[in-house]
């Protein structure tokens, strides 16, 4: 059953939390808590959540990326854990598995952003997706696990005067669920400033 909207320009984000530790109660899990603190600073519009914590597993991540998209209607969904190249690493796979297009810009400017800190981010397998039903559209991005590292690749980096140096992904976000038919999404420009055509921005009331 599809969630319902307070506002018709309510964001539903999915998030979800990939680990077989974190889902099997060996450590609690830090993706979700930070995802939830970034939104919670940075949106500057309605938006509700819903949040799993499942194993790596890959028929149950491409269950649960299918019900957050067909079943409860989320315009957006991000998933943190299992994108490195380990045996039990299958988020990419599973999200790929359920796409209907692949948006291969995000993960390039997600390895970007890490190579600032890191090598070994050469090493992520991070995409993003578009899921498509007859009737609805949903923008899949596959994130890294460390809170700091979700909030530098949503946010991007800035120098100290507050110069962007790199720009975070979540800047095209919004205009892209635009394109798929979703809510109209604004945020605080302090902490990530959206992207949009011209022709695209909304006029404030």
């Amino acid at each position: 059953m599809k969630k319902n909207r307070s506002h018709t320009d309510e964001l539903i984000i999915g998030l979800v939390s990939i680990s077989d530790r974190a889902s099997g109660g060996v450590y609690e899990d830090q993706g979700i808590p930070a995802l939830r603190d970034w939104f919670s600073h940075v949106m500057a519009s309605p938006w509700q959540m819903e949040t799993r914590l499942i194993p790596d597993e890959r028929p149950v991540i491409e269950k649960t990326l299918i019900e957050l998209v067909d079943d409860l209607g989320c315009d957006l969904v991000l998933t943190t854990g299992g994108t490195g190249p380990s045996r039990r690493d299958v988020t990419p796979e599973a999200t790929m598995a359920i796409a209907t297009k692949e948006m291969p810009g995000f993960g390039e400017q997600m390895r970007q952003i890490s190579l600032k800190f890191v090598p070994t981010a050469i090493l992520s397998r991070q995409i993003a997706v578009i899921r498509e039903t007859p009737d609805h559209a949903a923008l899949i991005m596959n994130l890294p696990g460390q809170p700091k590292s979700i909030r530098e690749t949503l946010e991007g980096l800035k120098d100290e005067s507050g110069k962007t140096i790199v720009s975070g992904i979540f800047a095209a976000v919004p205009y892209c669920i635009d394109l798929l038919g979703g809510p109209y999404i604004e945020t605080h420009e302090s902490i990530c400033k959206v992207f949009r055509p011209k022709s695209a921005i909304r006029a404030k009331n």
